[in-house]
């Protein structure tokens, strides 16, 4: 039996989109010319990471942005000063109609090199066991793949002298891994936002195909909010200044234990429903639409590699797949991501700390907004006397949906839909991305995340992004090129605003 090609189905299913995409079998050719390439830029944008909770590389990675927006083609690109991690503003004008908007985010979470299979920041091929030859850095798939993938189609316009059908605005931001605390001052900037009005919607490149080729829309995401609860000799006089002989906790109060008490108030008995006050008052259920949707995507999913995947044997409850999912959509969250306090070394050392920091997120759905969900949890442990328990806001914003009959949503389906590639639409991400800014007032515009290829471990050790794959049902980094030009042309067809 003769082995098909990977991307060979893609390709073949391409030829339904040759009619809509003039020229499309030149910009094929030049996007694989510049496959190499592409790489190595790819390769180059990993070896310099923008850390917002380090404060690391904040002006470099923005000015490196800034040139890989010019260099992709956009007329005029500069740097936007927000009061912290700054962000890029660009523009490229066709003279067309239509005015589509980007949203990019150049930053990347933190990463611990001992734990990688190879340096997290030197985007090394290898082959993938199954899927063909993918590259592993910090920010491969979260998201400097998926971006570079859509700065290559600009560069393939480019290079072969054609106009691009739509004229574009791009945002990116250096914090969104710290929950964007600053982007929606960049976003106000008066030629920012005029720029902005004048767009059909706004999206930001996503690979999102799993290992079948299934790809999907998402309508929205939960929104987000970072912060930190404190307690210690910073916020009372009842605690020690230092760490202490832990004898001492006879007659002195110990932040830990205090600190434990207050975060048992924020959920129930079972561990993760939420009991802030008032915390629910808001939260919009899920439809039947929605859940029809979601049904959809469960009936596509296997519910056992997903499993396998997050380490897990059961969900909350011992619930099915789709009660699961629902709730993975549907429900919003307080969650514990990390505990800091004492001695965490090797052994005892005895001592009362001085200190205790949790770090927590909450996950937000309609109609629930961050300045809400914020007042009510400082409300919340007020009344209950947890004066004592300090309260730092890093970073959030709140959920953000598009109506899935949006000719903006529309469009995407008709791409995927003439390139034959299977999709489900998904009422909301569960993850976030601060696409509130654009979809609330006053833009009101609609928003979305698309694109094909598969990769993995966002936030994780050997996070990855697939370049050459070995499925013909999957996208390499030039399929997903490839689907940036075909989605440009659809998008012109929408008129003007």
């Amino acid at each position: 039996m003769r082995t098909i090609g990977a991307g060979l189905v893609l390709a073949l299913a391409a030829s339904g989109a040759a009619a809509q995409t003039p020229g499309r079998a030149q910009l094929e050719r030049v996007v694989a010319g510049q496959h190499e390439a592409t790489v190595k830029a790819l390769q180059d944008w990993i070896a310099l990471p923008t850390i917002a909770a380090e404060k690391r590389n904040v002006a470099e990675g923005a000015d490196y942005m800034r040139r890989l927006a010019l260099d992709a083609g956009f007329q005029q690109a500069r740097v936007v000063q927000s009061g912290g991690v700054p962000g890029v503003f660009a523009t490229l004008d066709a003279g067309a109609p239509v005015t589509l908007g980007i949203y990019f985010m150049y930053d990347v979470k933190q990463y611990e090199p001992s734990e990688w299979a190879s340096p997290p920041l030197a985007g090394q091929l290898y082959d993938r066991a199954g899927e063909g030859q993918a590259i592993r850095g910090r920010g491969a798939v979260n998201q400097k793949g998926p971006e570079t993938a859509f700065l290559a189609a600009l560069k393939a316009f480019k290079a072969s002298g054609r106009k691009l059908p739509v004229n574009l605005v791009l945002v990116a931001e250096g914090e969104e891994e710290i929950a964007s605390p600053n982007f929606p001052t960049i976003v106000a900037d008066p030629e920012v936002a005029a720029a902005l009005k004048k767009t059909v919607g706004v999206f930001i490149p996503a690979a999102s195909q799993g290992q079948d080729g299934q790809a999907g829309i998402t309508l929205g995401a939960k929104g987000a909010v970072e912060f930190q609860l404190i307690v210690g000799g910073e916020t009372s006089d009842k605690y020690p200044k230092a760490d202490v002989h832990s004898s001492n906790y006879a007659r002195i109060e110990s932040p830990a234990w205090r600190l434990v008490k207050a975060l048992d108030t924020l959920v129930a008995d079972d561990g993760h429903t939420p009991t802030i006050d008032g915390f629910m008052d808001n939260v919009a259920p899920l439809t039947p639409r929605q859940k029809e949707l979601i049904a959809q995507r469960v009936a596509v999913t296997d519910e056992a590699k997903e499993k396998k995947a997050l380490g897990i044997g059961r969900w909350i409850n011992d619930e099915d797949f789709q009660t699961s999912s629902e709730r993975f959509l549907g429900q919003p969250t307080v969650n514990i991501q990390g505990l800091v306090s004492g001695y965490t070394g090797v052994g005892g050392k005895t001592v009362l700390p001085s200190r205790a920091e949790a770090k927590l997120e909450f996950r937000l759905v309609p109609n629930m907004t961050r300045d809400e969900v914020v007042t009510k949890l400082k409300a919340h442990l007020a009344k209950r006397g947890f004066d004592d328990v300090k309260v730092v806001v890093s970073g959030g914003y709140g959920p953000n949906q598009t109506d899935e009959n949006s000719p903006f949503i529309q469009a995407q389906k008709r791409v995927f839909e003439r390139l034959k590639i299977p999709y489900t639409l998904t009422p909301r991400n569960a993850g976030s991305w601060p696409g509130v800014v654009f979809n609330g007032a006053p833009l009101n515009l609609p928003t979305g995340q698309f694109g094909i290829g598969r990769g993995g471990g966002a936030h994780a050790p050997d996070e990855w992004f697939l370049i050459k794959s070995g499925n013909p049902k999957v996208a390499g980094i030039d399929e997903a090129t490839m689907l940036y030009v075909d989605y440009l042309y659809e998008v012109a067809k929408l008129g003007r605003r």
